[in-house]
């Protein structure tokens, strides 16, 4: 792959084109192993590559940028190659999530469970159709993580490189699936505390979307302190504020526009910050309400009961306050990036990124 200049940092088709050439060299490889399994392969490779706006590595290859400096010349591939293992990781994250929540589609397709399970029963198999599909979701998500890795490790960095990234790689990776575990437990042990929320979307959503991707890009390039702890705070509120929107949109987007069903997170019992005000206000001031939403959460529910719950937690003040904080955070992510020394022309693209992710409605 050639080297890319700066003024493509964000394309997208620099990230793909660095998958392409590992899935290339990886398709080859499963060939020899067996067709079952390459066909596997084939399945995450059209899942990494047909949809996505590469948020995460175009985090991590701007803050290589904002600390290399605006006059850095191409980017190397090796930069590129580290960056683009983000997607791996995200797409292992986005398969075993939709087991998880038995999600039915992700991006407008079937998600991967449910895909391999219609291949199952397709193809006249023994067994039971819905565990090959979930048991097949696993496997092929925990080798999408396994490549991650070796996308990083063969990515060509320099050894010292190699080295600082590590630990940032490490904590990412462990960051993410703790979150995921905080949801799950959250989730079914009907946790209503906000601070858990919050919690869940700093570890789940705001490390290993905005933070720490951010961090490899300064660890990449052998950023000093400071300028890692201003990506990180600006990571961390960015990335609770990009979870609030995403909570909001959970409840009130449009299914045509998030590709998700409407009210999904309601009928999935998600322990959102917003349901979380959304109860506290309804318990000083109407248990009826606040009794409404406890006994709907996480059911098969009606037109009609979203459309009351969605009121409630628009009465409530949930809605407006979630909003607040989401200004608020942005406000402060951006003041902390102002303050940094990165430079002028990533600068400008994380600000672009922030304000974006903040305020999107997909």
């Amino acid at each position: 792959m050639t080297a890319v200049h700066i003024e493509a940092e964000a394309d997208s088709s620099a990230f793909d084109t660095a998958l392409q050439h590992f899935f290339a060299h990886r398709r080859s490889e499963a060939g020899e192993i067996g067709a079952s399994y390459a066909d596997a392969v084939a399945e995450l490779e059209g899942y990494v590559l047909r949809g996505g706006k590469r948020v995460r590595p175009t985090f991590a290859l701007l803050g290589w940028l904002g600390a290399v400096g605006d006059e850095a010349g191409p980017t190397p591939d090796a930069v590129l190659r580290t960056c683009a293992a983000l997607e791996l990781l995200h797409a292992s994250a986005l398969i075993h999530d939709d087991v998880i929540d038995a999600a039915p589609t992700r991006r407008g397709f079937p998600a991967a469970h449910v895909l391999f399970a219609d291949q199952h029963r397709a193809r006249g198999w023994s067994g039971d159709a819905e565990l090959f599909g979930t048991g097949t979701a696993i496997l092929v998500g925990d080798l999408a993580q396994a490549w991650a890795d070796d996308m990083i490790r063969t990515s060509g960095l320099t050894p010292a490189a190699q080295t600082r990234v590590g630990p940032v790689w490490s904590a990412l990776r462990t960051e993410v699936l703790s979150g995921q575990l905080l949801d799950l437990t959250a989730e079914a042990s009907g946790d209503e505390d906000i601070d858990t929320a919050l919690r869940v979307d700093r570890y789940k959503t705001a490390s290993y979307t905005v933070e720490r991707p951010l961090h490899i890009g300064a660890a990449i390039a052998g950023a000093d302190a400071d300028l890692v702890a201003a990506y990180r705070a600006f990571g961390v509120d960015i990335g609770i504020a990009f979870q609030l929107r995403d909570d909001l949109l959970g409840v009130f987007g449009d299914p045509e526009v998030t590709g998700k069903p409407s009210g999904g997170d309601l009928c999935q019992g998600k322990r959102t910050v917003l349901l979380a005000e959304a109860l506290r206000a309804a318990d000083e001031r109407d248990a009826h309400s606040a009794a409404f939403l406890r006994t709907r959460i996480g059911t098969d529910i009606t037109d009609g009961d979203l459309a009351a719950m969605r009121a409630i937690i628009t009465d409530t003040g949930a809605v407006q306050r979630t909003e607040r904080d989401i200004a608020r955070r942005t406000d402060r992510a951006v003041a902390a990036l102002e303050q940094s020394r990165v430079t002028d022309h990533a600068k400008k693209r994380l600000i672009e990124m922030a304000i974006a992710a903040t305020q999107r409605t997909w």
